[in-house]
C-alpha cells in the first residue's frame, strides 16, 4: 500500500473519485517496489472551459517522477496521467538493473 495525499483546489473530490485514484496508484507496486510515497493534485484549469488536470508525482528512494494530464473528465485524465507513471517506472527500472535481473552497478 503506497501512502498517498490527494489534494482537490477548489472543489471537494467524491469518496469514488478518490477510492479510484488511490486503486490507480496502488496498482504501480507491481511496477516499482522502493515507492515511498504519492501526491496527486485534481484542478480545473477554468470553470467555464471545464478541463480537468491530474498531476501525480511519485518519489521513489532515488527519483521523483511526475505526470500532468489534463482531459474533460478526471477519470481520464487520472488514467492518462497514471500510463505516464508506469512507463517512467518501467524506463527507471530497465535503466538500475542490468540484462541478469541484478541491480546495476553505479559507477
Amino acid at each position: 500500500m503506497i501512502k498517498t495525499n490527494i489534494t482537490s483546489r477548489h472543489f471537494k473530490a467524491h469518496d469514488t473519485l478518490t477510492d479510484y485514484l488511490v486503486q490507480e496508484i496502488n496498482s504501480l507496486e507491481k511496477y516499482q517496489v522502493n515507492i515511498i510515497h504519492a501526491d496527486a493534485i485534481l484542478f480545473f484549469e477554468k470553470a467555464t472551459n471545464s478541463v480537468k488536470i491530474c498531476e501525480i508525482i511519485v518519489k521513489l528512494k532515488e527519483k521523483t517522477l511526475t505526470a500532468k494530464e489534463s482531459s474533460d473528465d478526471f477519470v481520464k485524465s487520472i488514467d492518462k496521467a497514471v500510463q505516464k507513471i508506469q512507463t517512467q517506472l518501467l524506463k527507471h527500472k530497465d535503466k538500475t538493473t542490468d540484462r541478469k535481473g541484478a541491480k546495476a552497478l553505479k559507477q
